[in-house]
């Protein structure tokens, strides 16, 4: 099927280095969840377990890319992307988190990898996107230390393997919603309730960054190293003002944002009194030398971005979190996800992020970015939106800000974790029932920028 273009909104001309992307990651398209030797990850787990999952979903299938990747390298083609980011399955590596190498598994990945440089199009894997082997989270999880030190030795056997064809790595995806869902609310997969006992999560994903960090460079001494961080820019309503609710905001900042960036940039965490760890070493989690292993020089700080968060004064000033999350005054479109549409947010965050670290800050890629929106082919709101956080991208490098690429979510639909298959953020439509895919508007809105922008 032949898909119409979208008229893109005017843009300004992007340098000629600057990559595009589009994004997936394993659990969420793969399938082939018992095949080739693959041990069970913390999804594979948590999505049988009743109510985890809308409508009972999995991802023993989802888009079935184990067995279809070519045909969606074609699409990849098609679109004429400079690069693909997907993550690699660490229980299809390593079926138990550690020990001996499942070499079918890397197999795919050459596999993928090798079509992908046959297409033109750069390889970006990322090592973890949330797919924890279920034999690690049984030993602790990333409630572990033991947890970094075997995350360190997979990233080694994986860019041994890739490191002659791949360039650039991500080490981890979004520690913070990691930490947060999975181990604080228990919302994800594990599905631990721990609120802020989850702390050490953050920790030890850093520490595990890190020692991932060393193994690729070990292995591919020319590495570009980044790590994805879900980021947010805080904003108060118009009618909260106090001095409470500017702490909450502080608080909330800290959390979410520099939790996960000032280790990675200054060398050292933030206050963390808010949350009850006065102690810089929170009770001897954070032991001596770990500081340096975790603000190993970046090449890049991936971010992925969504929208802001409001935060006021909790309610209860007793209470565990010292924030409270609250709706925006102002009636901004909202996704079929509920999510505001606030591209300015984007360049307020990248401005921002600019000005905290200034020269320590490296060069930033938008490692995602995009919406759910109802199914259907004719996208146009998903074309709007992507071309305002273009636009944003825009903004931000008008303002000095050093972005290099933009990674869109994402390529296909997918599983979108607890929403199962009800959420759509791809710019080509699954039928998971035929595993048809079909390009929308949005695909040919992207297709006609990334063409319009080459030289």
């Amino acid at each position: 099927m032949t898909t119409r273009s979208a008229e893109p909104a005017p843009l300004p001309r992007f340098p000629a280095d600057f990559v595009w992307g589009a994004s997936t990651a394993a659990y969420q398209i793969e399938g082939a969840a018992e095949e080739d030797g693959k041990g069970p990850s913390i999804w594979d787990t948590f999505v049988r377990r009743e109510g985890a999952v809308r409508d009972g979903d999995t991802g023993d299938v989802a888009c079935d890319h184990y067995h279809r990747f070519g045909e969606d390298v074609a699409l990849m083609r098609a679109l004429g992307l400079d690069a693909y980011r997907f993550s690699i399955s660490w229980p299809r590596v390593l079926p138990t988190g550690a020990g001996k190498v499942e070499p079918r598994g890397l197999d795919f990945y050459d596999r993928l990898v090798d079509a992908l440089l046959e297409a033109g199009i750069e390889p970006t894997p990322t090592l973890f996107h949330w797919d924890l082997p279920q034999a690690l989270e049984d030993e602790g999880g990333w409630m572990s230390r033991e947890t970094a030190y075997r995350f360190g030795a997979y990233a080694a056997v994986v860019a041994e393997r890739l490191g002659d064809r791949v360039r650039r790595w991500i080490t981890l995806n979004e520690p913070f919603v990691h930490m947060s869902f999975g181990y604080g609310f228990g919302v994800h997969a594990p599905g631990r309730a721990l609120l802020l006992d989850a702390l050490p999560v953050a920790h030890h994903q850093l520490l595990g960054h890190g020692l991932a960090v060393d193994a690729i460079r070990t292995a591919v001494p020319d590495a570009q190293v980044l790590i994805a961080n879900n980021c947010s820019p805080v904003r108060l309503r118009s009618d909260a003002e106090s001095a409470a609710d500017h702490r909450a905001t502080e608080a909330y900042d800290i959390l979410h944002n520099r939790l996960f960036n000032d280790p990675l940039l200054l060398g050292s965490y933030p206050d963390l009194s808010a949350f009850g760890q006065p102690d810089p070493s929170w009770g001897g989690i954070v032991r001596e030398g770990d500081a340096a292993v975790i603000a190993a020089p970046l090449d890049g700080l991936g971010i992925n971005y969504y929208n802001p968060t409001w935060v006021t004064a909790p309610a209860d000033p007793s209470g565990v979190l010292p924030f409270d999350l609250a709706e925006p005054e102002q009636a901004y479109r909202r996704t079929a996800f509920d999510w505001p549409v606030v591209p300015d947010g984007l360049t307020e965050l990248l401005v921002g992020l600019r000005a905290r670290y200034g020269k320590a800050l490296p060069p930033v890629w938008i490692t995602e970015n995009g919406c759910s929106e109802p199914a259907g082919l004719d996208d146009r709101a998903r074309v709007d939106y992507l071309a305002g956080h273009v636009g944003a991208i825009a903004q931000a490098r008008s303002q000095g800000v050093d972005v290099r690429g933009y990674f869109t979510w994402s390529l296909l639909d997918n599983f979108e974790w607890a929403e199962g298959y009800r959420q759509r953020f791809g710019l080509v439509e699954v039928d998971f029932a035929t595993q048809v895919r079909t390009p929308r508007a949005s695909f040919a809105w992207y297709r006609d920028l990334i063409a319009s922008q080459r030289p």
